[in-house]
């Protein structure tokens, strides 16, 4: 089902359509703007509350700025649908975050206006800033360059690595704020503290738009026009705000707070800033869910809903006739309740997930042992890190993707210095169809390479429970990753047992093939085994469970019976399971026809995770087919 834009944004096909219409259409172009996302996003889902907050924003942003001359590089990209309706994508707008169609963020190779792939959080300050000194060394003094980042990201230390330069660089660069007060989950730390000093202080409030007024008049002071007006919005701004020199002390001029919904006055806001030269911000305030009144009031559980009912709200949920698996990451949050009652010096981290990594349970039950760090990655490992030096058991819990952010910090805080951190890696593997900025693919591999770290991969649930009981006995860095999603097991809450460190299992005694999994992606091989014994074939199958250190004993009884062997992992062939397994293999003086299944050397884009598990051939279909490629009883057949 096709929906259906308004009567002004069916005229928009580009930023140089929305120009054509008068500043006083504006109102009306937001409204159907943000009407044609909650219909879109109602119907095939997405990322919803992020997107609304912003309608004016965009708007305001497409009609001043030359885009994509002028470069405009949005945080993230949760926010940036408005942006892609006014860009070109409107029609297509319904194959958003579908196998094949949009993507669900901002992506260079899809469109011309997206001047920088983004998903990750905290990045569009650093790109901006390097554009615009790409345009200040060229000599193109009129081009604009503007950052759109969540006050959520802001948090994140690369927005600020970012703000230090930019305030030194003297580059034409507009860092826009918009302050809602929310991620995903609840901003915590000084900084939102500090924006909600300056946004409910009714005196500076008060003053702040006769100053506006002068800025946006400066050229009648003539040449002394910087310097009388810099100094005398300083002067009142560190008379009525005690706080308000954290970005000023950056070099950086502030701006605001602005009505973020206010699109005729954000217009005159962008015109007068793009005639004023240097770095500087532009505080606005803004509602995540505008316009949409329950993501209005419960702005976590709008963030991405999925699809649901826009007039009555209700979320669509599947309906099943039998008992379902959990999600991976609930049985993480609630066994980790289970260890913390029996283990005081077991903590929980989590660097702004709480709700999406499930830690959201241990913070309602013990909150003084749980703690939500911000959108802070590399923060998050190296607090836990201070946390084990003193006799504590921390379990961090980073998304994989994310965890690339802190790499160093594992290595430098943690792994050399062998400290007791276990590592939850949520969300690895496949992401689905947030695509590939948030895929897990590489953590195996780069785990496995340093010293001291236990790698893991739990196949169900019950395994899951046992290598966080296990980590919590280990006194070393541990890895533990799992996916996206359900698992197999209903019935999960089985009780806990130490797995020795190293030890893999047999799943399936077979001939003629050995099929060596990692991880979640075993159960595929289960499902195809089935499928294979059905056709008179028995490959064997072997659950591994860790990358490092892997299982010598279980490895010799597979390269001394089989001569065909089969490596599956959910993540990239270069370096990761299989490598470790050929690489012992050579060592070990064996040799067999070793196939490795996993994510091949290339990007894979998004959609749904059976999709693109079909689409790397680790799907069952997939391991049947390199099942009966090896297989002699196939060939003699053929």
């Amino acid at each position: 089902m096709l929906i259906k834009p308004g009567k002004l944004l069916a005229q928009i096909n580009s930023p140089s359509d929305l120009k054509k219409l008068g500043k006083h259409q504006l109102v009306q172009v937001s409204d159907e703007l943000r009407q044609f996302i909650i219909d879109n996003v109602s119907v095939y889902g997405g990322h919803f509350g992020a997107s609304l907050g912003v309608v004016e924003l965009t708007v305001a942003l497409h009609y001043v700025l030359n885009t994509p001359e002028d470069q405009l590089v949005w945080d993230v990209g949760h926010q940036a649908y408005g942006h892609k309706i006014l860009t070109g994508r409107r029609d297509n707008f319904h194959t958003n975050r579908i196998y094949q169609g949009l993507s669900g963020f901002p992506k260079r190779k899809e469109s011309e206006f997206d001047a920088f792939g983004v998903g990750h959080s905290s990045t569009s300050i650093s790109a901006a800033l390097g554009m615009a000194a790409a345009s200040k060394y060229k000599g193109d003094a009129l081009k604009q360059h503007v950052a759109v980042i969540g006050d959520g990201s802001m948090t994140g230390g690369m927005a600020f690595e970012a703000m230090n330069h930019a305030g030194v660089s003297d580059s034409n660069l507009l860092i826009i704020l918009n302050d809602n007060c929310m991620s995903i989950d609840p901003n915590v730390g000084a900084l939102k503290d500090y924006l909600t000093d300056i946004t409910t202080s009714h005196t500076y409030n008060r003053v702040k738009d006769d100053i506006w007024k002068m800025l946006g008049k400066f050229s009648k002071f003539g040449s002394s026009a910087q310097e009388i007006i810099s100094k005398l919005e300083g002067a009142i701004k560190s008379t009525l705000l005690k706080q308000s020199n954290l970005f000023e002390s950056l070099n950086l001029r502030y701006f605001g707070p602005v009505d973020g919904h206010d699109v005729d006055h954000l217009v005159e806001v962008l015109r007068d800033l793009k005639d004023i030269p240097g770095p500087k911000i532009l505080h606005c305030v803004t509602v995540k869910g505008k316009g949409y009144a329950l993501a209005e009031k419960d702005q976590t559980l709008w963030h991405a809903p999925g699809k649901f009912d826009k007039i009555t709200g209700v979320i669509a949920k599947k309906t099943y006739s039998t008992p379902q698996a959990p999600k991976y990451q609930d049985v993480f949050g609630h066994t980790l309740v289970e260890l913390a009652k029996d283990n005081e010096k077991i903590m929980g981290i989590t660097p702004a997930m709480p709700s999406g990594s499930s830690m959201n349970i241990m913070m309602k039950e013990m909150p003084n042992r749980a703690f939500d760090v911000g959108i802070a990655e590399q923060h998050a490992v190296t607090f836990s890190a201070g946390l084990a030096t003193q006799g504590l058991k921390p379990f961090c819990n980073i998304y994989s993707t994310f965890m690339q952010r802190a790499y160093d910090q594992v290595i430098h805080d943690v792994c050399l210095q062998n400290l007791p951190v276990v590592f939850c890696l949520d969300r690895a593997g496949f992401a689905g169809a947030d695509g590939p900025t948030h895929h897990g693919a590489y953590d195996l591999a780069f785990f496995r390479c340093i010293p001291n770290l236990v790698v893991s991969a739990p196949m169900d649930e019950e395994e899951l429970r046992n290598l966080m009981f296990s980590a919590s006995l280990h006194e070393g860095p541990y890895s533990i990753r799992y996916p996206r999603g359900q698992g197999v097991m209903p019935e999960w809450r089985t009780p806990m047992r130490e797995i020795p460190l190293g030890q893999g299992r047999i799943i399936n005694e077979g001939e003629e093939v050995a099929i060596l999994s990692i991880g979640h992606i075993g159960n595929y091989a289960v499902e195809a085994t089935a499928i294979l014994e059905k056709e008179g074939l028995n490959p064997a199958h072997y659950d591994m469970r860790f990358v490092k250190p892997l299982d010598e004993s279980l490895l010799h009884e597979v390269f001394s019976k089989f001569k065909k062997v089969i490596t599956i992992e959910d993540g990239c062939l270069i370096g990761g399971f299989g490598s470790a397994v050929l690489e012992w293999m050579v060592d070990n003086g064996y040799q067999a026809q070793v196939k490795r299944l996993g994510i091949p050397d290339e990007v894979i884009e998004h959609g749904e995770q059976i999709e693109l598990h079909r689409e790397c051939g680790i799907d069952p279909e997939g391991i049947v087919q390199t099942v009966r490629s090896l297989s002699t009883i196939v060939s003699s057949l053929k």
